[in-house]
Order: structure tokens, then C-alpha cells, then sequence
């Protein structure tokens, strides 16, 4: 697969997730709070170049891919996501500037779960929404481990990781976003440098 194949493959798996995390979301009631950045002001989130080669691809077409990148690079290792919009000044309210392309890390969060060393399932959730939301929490907790469909975490990462390992290396998500525009960018260059020859 060339890259741009392996972008398109890893959108066919968010495709998916996203009908199992729309159902979860609607039977157990928690989905994010909406205007809550708190997660995404965090600049020590995990994420791979492979879940970001669709965001990538399209701050490339729409001529974005040098500038986001520069952006990236000015923030330092501090820095909150550089696709969110904070709108607060504590950073901690906000919005994805990018939503439709945005990672698996934050695809998974709050819709879905992992299994713990006694093989239970459990929910891959914010102390916000545990607060805020602790009734549905409580009962959601309970209902994946009998009757309530959950996607698991690990298997949708087992996905990605059959598409390029390599790929799938964790950094923090502005590392993870950078290292996959420098991939966008070297290969839209060597694909006009082709078309070039050929013309």
C-alpha cells in the first residue's frame, strides 16, 4: 500500500468505529460534554502518524499542511493539540478544528473501553464526564460487562496495526500529527516530481 491507500484504509476503520461508538453513545448516554476541551488541552495525549495521515492529507489539499506543521513546531512540546480551538482561558473549553478528521485516540475516548487484567471490561473515560454524567457512568460500567455492546480499544489499534506497524509507533499528538504531515508532504513531492518526468 502507498500512503495515500494507507490513509484511506485507516478512514475505511474510523468508518466502522464510528457506527459502534454512535450506538454506544446512544444506549449509555455519555457522550462528551459539548464545548469541553479538557482532554484535548492536554499536550501529552498518545497518538500514532497513522491516524493522522487523513488529517494530513486534507490540511494538504487544503493548502494548510506547510503552515499546521510550522504551527506545530512553534508550540514546542507544551502545547495543547494544535487542531484545537480553546475557547476559555484556562484552555479547557474549546473545540477540534478539524472534528471529521480527527485521531483514534480521540475517536476511542469516552466510546469505548479496555479489558483489565481479570479480563473485565472497563471504560475508557474522563473524570469530567464521571462527575458530570456519574448516574449513566455507574450503570454503563456495569451494562458492558453484561448486555451493552462497547467497542474495545485494542481491537481497532489491532486494526491500524494491520494496515503499518511502524506507523502505529505512540508519540505525544502533535508529534504524531507533525511526523505524519512531514510523510504527506515528502510524498505529494515525489508524486509530482513523477508526474513531472513523465510529462
Amino acid at each position: 500500500m502507498n500512503l495515500a491507500e494507507k490513509s484511506q484504509a485507516t478512514q475505511n476503520v474510523f468508518g466502522e468505529l464510528e457506527s459502534a461508538t454512535k450506538q454506544f453513545v446512544s444506549e449509555s448516554g455519555l457522550g462528551c460534554v459539548s464545548g469541553c476541551g479538557f482532554c484535548c488541552a492536554n499536550p501529552k495525549v498518545p497518538a500514532s502518524p497513522l491516524e493522522f495521515l487523513p488529517l494530513a492529507f486534507d490540511l494538504y489539499d487544503k493548502g494548510l499542511a506547510e503552515s499546521t506543521l510550522a504551527l506545530v513546531e512553534s508550540k514546542g512540546e507544551g502545547g495543547s493539540c494544535v487542531m484545537y480551538r480553546p475557547q476559555s482561558e484556562d484552555g479547557k473549553k474549546g473545540f477540534c478544528g478539524n472534528h471529521t478528521k480527527r485521531g483514534m485516540i480521540c475517536r476511542l475516548f469516552a466510546a469505548s473501553a479496555r479489558r483489565t487484567k481479570y479480563g473485565k471490561k472497563d471504560l475508557i473515560i474522563c473524570k469530567i464526564l464521571k462527575e458530570e454524567k456519574a448516574e449513566e457512568f455507574l450503570l454503563t460500567s456495569d451494562r458492558i460487562n453484561k448486555d451493552m455492546e462497547i467497542p474495545l480499544a485494542t481491537a481497532f489499534y489491532s486494526r491500524l496495526d494491520e494496515i503499518d506497524q511502524s506507523l502505529c509507533q505512540q508519540f505525544t499528538i502533535n508529534e504524531a500529527i507533525s511526523f505524519a504531515l512531514e510523510l504527506v508532504l515528502r510524498y505529494r513531492f515525489y508524486e509530482e516530481q513523477e508526474v513531472d518526468v513523465i510529462a
